[in-house]
């Protein structure tokens, strides 16, 4: 087997054609254009690098087409070789996007972007959306506001920033009506919302959930309400175990109630006993903590 040919074939099967073969679907509600998330029962794979590249959010697997077709199906690299030649052709199905893609990449970095970004005001369209839609009580909106990690998104939208132990903006979950995603150019590390210095670390999936958790508590004060923006990176990791140094501190396991919610339970549990510190798992009562928020308003 040549090396040429290993690359070319790597070059005309993407790995949504493995994963659809293989009886996965994209949600649609759950991807962006750069990271593409396809799920098989609770099976999940973010496809990236423009279909070339893969890895699972609730593991450290990661990789090209030719590891996809190993870490789904076992076997050696020469079976693997063998089933995507067996694709070459083969034309997966294109997602109906809700959103025009960038035309070009941001001149901007990070920061920059997000600092040329207004604040929510009352009655803005951001505001709106988080208190009309999402009901988020105003209370909570405004906390997050002083704290300077909310920003107005285009069309309606919200950005939710993510920072480093510095303070430094890496990049901002993006929520509204017809989209979701993550800054292009971006790193995921933490969504923040309360004290600095916090005892009690409530870690959630989606800073809309780190919102809800925060009104449905009303806003503890010594808990830091955090989102992973639904991914676990290592600097995620490692901001999670600055924040669950200190010897009093608690990690409470905030996330889905789900399978995916309960693959970041064990990862946080994990975490919880290397470092000695105290854990919780503390369950929506629906399955995120905004349905759950929501339910209540409504009842």
């Amino acid at each position: 087997m040549e090396k040429a040919d290993i690359e070319e074939l790597r070059g005309r099967v993407g790995c949504a054609a493995v994963l659809e073969t293989g009886g996965f679907a994209v949600d649609l509600k759950e991807s962006t254009r750069k990271a593409v998330k396809y799920r098989r029962g609770d099976n999940i794979i973010i496809v990236i690098h423009d279909g070339k590249g893969w890895f699972d959010p609730l593991s450290d697997a990661k990789g090209d087409v030719y590891s996809l077709v190993q870490h789904l199906d076992g076997g050696d690299f020469l079976e693997a070789f063998v089933q995507v030649a067996s694709l070459v052709g083969f034309e997966p199905s294109e997602p109906e996007w809700k959103r025009q893609s960038r035309q070009t990449e941001p001149d901007q970095s990070v920061p920059e972007r997000w600092a040329a970004r207004r604040k929510p005001w009352r009655g803005s369209a951001t505001w709106r959306y988080l208190r009309d839609e999402r009901h988020i009580p105003e209370q909570v909106i405004r906390v997050a506001i002083a704290q300077n990690v909310l920003r107005e998104g285009p069309r309606g939208s919200m950005w939710a920033a993510h920072t480093d132990a510095a303070g430094i903006v890496t990049g901002w979950e993006e929520r509204g009506p017809e989209w979701r995603g993550f800054a292009a150019g971006g790193c995921k590390v933490l969504f923040r919302l309360g004290p600095t210095i916090a005892t009690r670390i409530c870690v959630t999936e989606a800073a809309i959930d780190a919102m809800s958790l925060a009104a449905i508590e009303n806003i503890r004060r010594d808990t830091l309400y955090v989102s992973t923006g639904g991914g676990w990176s290592p600097a995620t990791e490692a901001a999670i175990r600055l924040l669950g140094e200190p010897p009093d501190a608690r990690l409470v396991a905030a996330t889905d109630a789900n399978p995916q919610g309960e693959a970041f339970v064990s990862r946080l549990r994990e975490l919880a006993d290397e470092l000695s510190c105290d854990f919780e798992r503390l369950r929506p009562a629906a399955e995120d903590w905004n349905a759950m928020l929501q339910s209540m308003a409504s009842a």
